[in-house]
């Protein structure tokens, strides 16, 4: 994909005069490091001092390591999977191969690559992501678990070959400043974990290669850091590698500069990507999650290193680990809302941990959990670890004394009723800043669970970058179980991560306390997206009969009569027997059929759709890069007037 004149001009008209200033810097910059390399500082006597506590690796639970140790034992013989594309090539990776596209990413100046092109570089995502050296962070926890030394000597092998093809400022991966910024971070950790290791030191403190990279990582941060209408949880993520890096291994002149920067820059901008009430400000509920994970983990470095921090930063990563708990339904999933990656802040498990009962444990051994969270029962290398770094605070603020169902800064809603019906309403806003990178177009949408399975699902985002129908798809209006005017989107699309027009949303009524005695919770909103048209949406949820009622309405018309596409996603696990209106669901759960009824409009005409292509409909995305076939059932007609769309969910048994 390359960016049009247009594209760049749309992007130009969402940035203010503060960042076009600081972007024309950035320019400048560039061009003068084009032949301005600098080598990294003279270093003598460094050492390194955040180690963790002894004992520490005894607290892991024996299953947790169990698991860590097979996926370490997988990646020693090169496998391993990044975005639904199998790799057998580890144990010698060629660091600027996709191997999805079989395409290698041009030599040269950083940033002369086309990176956005997958024509002439490929999916940059899979390039990108084995260049984060979060399996080495596994393999070596792995060696600090076991003290097997060939863990911790494939580690070296490969970060000193990673070090020699990724000169500074040389190639794909010194472009974007995410990805330095994670890649310090495991470089913190891999060292700390590979403590016990004779050559630790020889691999990074006493290594001038090693020493150069750290510095010029960190140089390199310093000097571009996401701007404005870009500093969404890129800018997280940059603050907390360089802060982490700075006080783990602070042994350069700058060290001390960079630190304050770094944490004057990560206690801005959490404050400024999170809601007062813990929800992070992008709406994406994986983009939370990771946030959370780099602002733990650069506390854990403060502390582990001795230096304070301001008592703002624990604060919101209480808030979002109590909104967090507040959010997820009986499986402790949380929301499928607006754009997911697979991205972490640190990877210290094996596969089958679960990732968001790990931040709870990691939220309790903290911050201390409270009544109502719900129960963890899973277990993870990662909570010991980082709990063995961060001091046990108590923010002085009053915590939620009963769990919290809507945030109405965040605009969204769960309705909650027996049999674990779980139920997210979306009314808030369209996304972060002014370009909201990763909002859909998924105004007053509604996503539905049972006892953990997707019954009405958000169908996730599968891909970035190279593949531009699928990506509009996934993040459509048509893509959300919503209502479609005229064939448009709520919000209007400038490309792949730009919107030009943002739908607002505001919530009109929430009663979240009727199911608990039987009785029925409530909520109605209401959005602008459709110029000349206003779209409410109305959803009730009656315990005792254990029934989603939705109703939508038109108000105005924007077009003498518009045409209206009323969809539902089911999920992967749910089966679909549609006949006129009326659609019976069917799933199975821990070997226990169930089923549901959907009854649907009778104004509209309705069709069920599973994997198509031209366009595309009827798609679910697990994780991104991965797609699978579903059932969508979309309604066809036109709104005459005032005119209202039923539609009732009834679960069954």
């Amino acid at each position: 994909m390359t960016m049009s004149a247009g594209w760049y001009l749309r992007r130009l008209s969402r940035m203010g005069p503060r960042e076009i200033g600081g972007r024309v810097g950035d320019a400048v910059r560039r061009r003068r490091w084009r032949s301005a390399r600098p080598d990294c500082p003279s270093v003598t006597g460094a050492r390194f001092t955040a180690v963790l506590p002894a004992g520490t690796i005894s607290a892991i639970p024996p299953d947790a390591a169990k698991r860590l140790i097979a996926e370490a034992d997988r990646l020693m013989y090169g496998h391993a999977e990044y975005f639904g594309v199998v790799r057998d090539d580890l144990t010698d990776p060629d660091w600027w191969c996709d191997p999805k596209t079989g395409r290698r990413a041009p030599w040269g100046y950083a940033f002369d690559v086309p990176y956005r092109n997958e024509d002439a570089v490929g999916d940059i995502k899979q390039i990108w992501e084995l260049s984060r050296h979060q399996y080495l962070t596994q393999l070596a926890a792995a060696y600090a678990i076991t003290g097997n030394e060939r863990y911790a000597e494939r580690v070296a092998e490969h970060l000193r070959s990673w070090w020699t093809a990724n000169p500074p400022l040389r190639g794909v991966h010194w472009i974007s400043g995410i990805e330095l910024g994670i890649r310090l971070l495991s470089w913190v950790w891999v060292r700390r974990l590979l403590d016990g290791w004779p050559g630790a030191a020889g691999l990074f403190e006493d290594n001038p290669v090693a020493l150069n990279q750290i510095w010029h990582h960190q140089r390199w941060l310093a000097a571009f850091p996401s701007r404005g209408s870009s500093a969404n949880n890129h800018v997280i993520a940059e603050a907390a590698g360089q802060f982490a890096a700075s006080c783990a291994f602070g042994w350069f002149p700058s060290s001390a500069r960079w630190r304050a920067d770094a944490l004057r820059s990560l206690e801005r901008h959490l404050r400024g990507n999170t809601f007062d009430s813990g929800l992070n400000r992008e709406l994406a509920t994986e983009y939370h999650g990771l946030v959370l994970e780099l602002g733990l983990a650069a506390v854990a470095e403060a502390d582990a290193a001795g230096r304070p921090v301001p008592a703002s930063i624990r604060l919101v990563l209480l808030r979002m680990t109590d909104a967090l708990a507040a959010i997820v339904d009986s499986r402790l999933r949380p929301p499928r809302q607006g754009d997911a990656d697979d991205g972490h802040g640190i990877v210290l498990d094996g596969a089958g941990t679960d990732r968001w009962g790990s931040l709870l444990a990691t939220g309790d051994a903290v911050f201390g959990r409270l009544d109502w969270w719900p129960e963890v029962t899973g277990t993870d290398v990662r909570t010991p670890l980082l709990a063995a770094l961060i001091k046990p605070t108590k923010p002085a603020v009053t915590r939620p004394a009963s769990r919290p169902a809507h945030f109405a800064d965040a605009g969204m809603t769960v309705l909650r009723g027996p049999g674990e019906i779980w139920c997210r309403c979306d009314g808030g806003p369209h996304g972060f800043l002014s370009i909201a990178a990763h909002a859909h177009a998924d105004a007053l949408s509604v996503e539905v669970r049972h006892d953990g399975v997707d019954v009405l699902a958000d169908p996730g985002t599968y891909c970035y970058h190279g593949q531009p129908e699928w990506r509009q798809y996934f993040r459509s209006t048509l893509g959300h179980n919503t209502l479609q005017l005229d064939g448009g989107d709520q919000s209007l699309s400038g490309g792949p991560f730009l919107w030009t027009r943002h739908a607002r949303s505001r919530v009109l009524t929430v009663d979240t306390s009727g199911t608990s005695d039987g009785g029925t919770a409530r909520w109605c909103a209401e959005h602008d997206g459709y110029q000349g048209s206003v779209h409410r949406r109305r959803v009730e949820l009656t315990a005792a009969k254990q029934e989603l009622r939705v109703v939508d309405e038109v108000r105005g018309q924007h077009s003498p009569r518009p045409a209206v596409r009323l969809a539902f996603h089911l999920g992967p696990a749910i089966a679909a027997d549609l006949v006129g209106n009326r659609a019976v669901l069917t799933w199975i759960r821990d070997d226990e059929g169930r089923s549901a009824v959907l009854d649907l409009p009778g104004e509209l005409s309705w069709r069920a759709h599973r994997g198509e292509t031209e366009p595309p409909l009827g798609w679910y995305s697990a994780g991104f890069g991965r797609k699978e076939p579903t059932t969508t059932l979309v309604g066809t007609g036109f709104a005459d007037g005032a005119q209202e769309f039923t539609t009732v969910l009834t679960f069954r048994g």
